[in-house]
């Protein structure tokens, strides 16, 4: 399947390939390209009008400062002004039009990135810190975005003012212009060498950032453990080295990056001194005119200044393709292959495990022939120690991963043919973990069901014994909850999750650790909350209390990836 911005050839384009990148950026710019042609068009004009500037003054100096002539001396200083004054309207609206390609690119960019994350499967975030996810959303494309904002136009501007520059220099003197062009060369060579350093140096500086964003992002979700075991310091200490990693690499970036203006002012006061002798003496053998040589020199300097401009935008380029290959570094990424059935009927709740195996990598095996029954409405408990395969099955029957071998049926129909958002659409999750967003208490419980009314809302919270707790919160049901799920109690926010499940309505319940970590007196409400919403569900539950177990149709022991045991709780309790 191909990603919006993607190459359209067969092969795919190689991060590090910097002429890829641009081209794959050019295909996002190229969709206003009706715009981005109207703006190189005023950029055209503004070159054109900044070329016009000093051959005017020359021509006042020579045709009618020389001969006294006022009359015309005003008459072309008012054209002079009409020149830098419609230099000046025509650079607006340049500009104004970039920064408007600009940011609708970067919104495009940015939304296709977005997009393509949600496409991913669950595997590629287990691998890669969040931080510096949010670090490539963030940080590359604003990169990306600052860069288009003004390069652009510059390189567009600075290759037509070099091109009249260097026209004009011929006309008016092949000698001078040669002599001006004897710094090229070294511009080049100068160049070279430098750009080859900043390179790898600004995609340091980027790989630098998205691994600090990454630490910052954890050091803040995880700021309460760090506080009971006092690792302040320790914490502190990593981040100040790769604090000062992002320094040195930053720091070398551009330092070199710095050298470039410097050597260009050199270059630059060094071919016009010589501009200057050469033309004084052209000018006292009389093969040339003073108005010439003020023209000429004028030129000389608008020849260096892009020639300055495009070292400059060439090294902002840099840094912005460092961002940009890791933008599409993510967007490469496969997607979730999610075959099967988009739509099926509501299921009955039949499930089979028929020799499941599955291992998250080649190494080692998580799950080994796995196998069992589970009748619509009952309740299946999960138990055994840690890293036995208990959250893997869950996965596994969210689809959230494929079974390397064996089958999974849902009322006799194998897994692989029916969707996987098709399948957790009749599917309620409560978790350890309970995940609030920053929304009302009301909008959170919605999440469940997006189309539900008020009232339904409100119901299902009647039925996770969470109303009355939410009636009393300042603002009710309106009251705003924080991401982090801070201002309630563990035991709250398993509530709001029951909630949400109840209202989803599911045919399917994965309960993993539903109760942990609660005290007894809430644990009876969250036991009779989850008693409504299990009644006639099929339910698998990870659970450690015995309460829970013990109301299980089946007891599932896993060890090792193995069934070690399987039946009624007393079975499972009298093969221990």
């Amino acid at each position: 399947m191909k990603h919006p911005g993607h190459n359209n050839g067969d092969v795919k384009p190689q991060i590090g390939n910097m002429s890829l990148t641009l081209k794959r950026i050019g295909h996002y710019l190229l969709k206003r390209k009706g715009k981005l042609l109207l703006t190189m068009v005023m950029v055209a004009l503004s070159s054109l009008l900044a070329l016009a500037g000093p051959f005017l003054t020359g021509k006042a100096i020579d045709d009618y400062i020389a001969s006294g002539d006022e009359r015309g001396l005003i008459g072309l200083l008012a054209g002079l002004a009409l020149v830098y004054i419609g230099y000046s309207a025509v650079s607006f609206l340049q500009n104004y039009w970039m920064v408007e390609i600009a940011q609708k690119t970067v919104y495009e960019l940015r939304d296709d990135l977005f997009r393509h994350f949600h496409k991913l499967p669950i595997s590629f975030f287990d691998k890669r810190r969040h931080g510096e996810l949010m670090s490539r959303v963030t940080n590359d494309i604003d990169n990306i975005s600052s860069t288009l904002n003004s390069s652009i136009i510059q390189i567009a501007s600075g290759l037509l003012t070099l091109a009249g520059s260097i026209a004009v220099m011929l006309y008016l003197s092949p000698l001078l212009t040669a002599v001006t062009l004897l710094i090229i060369p070294l511009m080049f060579y100068g160049m070279k060498w430098i750009t080859s350093r900043t390179g790898p140096k600004f995609k340091e500086q980027q790989r630098h950032l998205g691994d600090l964003n990454g630490f910052i992002e954890e050091a803040i979700s995880s700021r309460h453990i760090v506080k009971m075991f006092s690792r302040e310091e320790e914490m502190i200490h990593e981040f100040m080295e790769k604090n000062e990693r992002l320094r040195e690499a930053g720091y070398m970036a551009q330092a070199y990056s710095g050298f470039i203006p410097k050597l260009m002012n050199v270059l630059n006061n060094t071919g016009f001194a010589v501009i200057a002798l050469v033309g004084g003496i052209l000018a006292l053998n009389g093969q040339a005119t003073v108005g010439t040589i003020v023209i000429f020199t004028e030129y000389a300097r608008q020849f260096t200044r892009p020639l300055n401009d495009l070292a400059n935008q060439y090294n902002t380029m840099l840094s912005a393709v460092a961002g940009a290959e890791r933008v599409f570094d993510i967007m490469d990424t496969d997607e979730a292959v999610d075959r099967g059935e988009g739509k099926i009927p509501p299921l009955a709740g039949e499930v089979t495990f028929d020799n499941v195996s599955f291992s998250y990598d080649t190494d080692k095996k998580i799950l080994s022939n796995v196998s069992f029954h589970a009748s619509p409405g009952d309740m299946i408990a999960l138990i055994g120690p840690t890293g036995s395969g208990k959250t893997t099955i869950m996965n596994l029957l969210a689809r959230f991963y494929e079974p390397n071998e064996g089958r999974i049926l849902f009322d006799g129909i194998n897994s692989r043919e029916i969707s996987g958002n098709a399948l957790r659409s009749q599917m309620g999750f409560v978790l350890q973990d309970t995940v609030l967003f920053e929304e009302t208490v009301m909008e959170n419980i919605r999440y469940g069901r997006l189309d539900a009314t008020d009232e339904e809302v409100i119901e299902a919270a009647r039925q996770a014994n969470a109303h009355s707790f939410i009636e009393r919160m300042p603002e009710g049901y309106q009251s705003m909850l924080r991401q982090d799920g801070s201002g309630i109690s563990q035991g709250q926010r398993q509530l709001l999750a029951i909630a949400r499940a109840i209202l989803a309505d599911p045919v399917l319940l994965i309960l993993d650790e539903a109760t942990s970590s609660i005290d007894t007196i809430t644990e009876l409400h969250i036991q009779e909350a989850l008693g409504r919403l299990m009644k006639g569900r099929t339910s698998f539950v990870i659970a450690h209390r015995l309460n829970t177990i013990r109301r299980a149709d089946q007891v599932i022991r896993l060890k090792n990836g193995c069934i070690e045991a399987i039946g009624s709780y007393e079975e499972v309790a009298a093969a221990q």
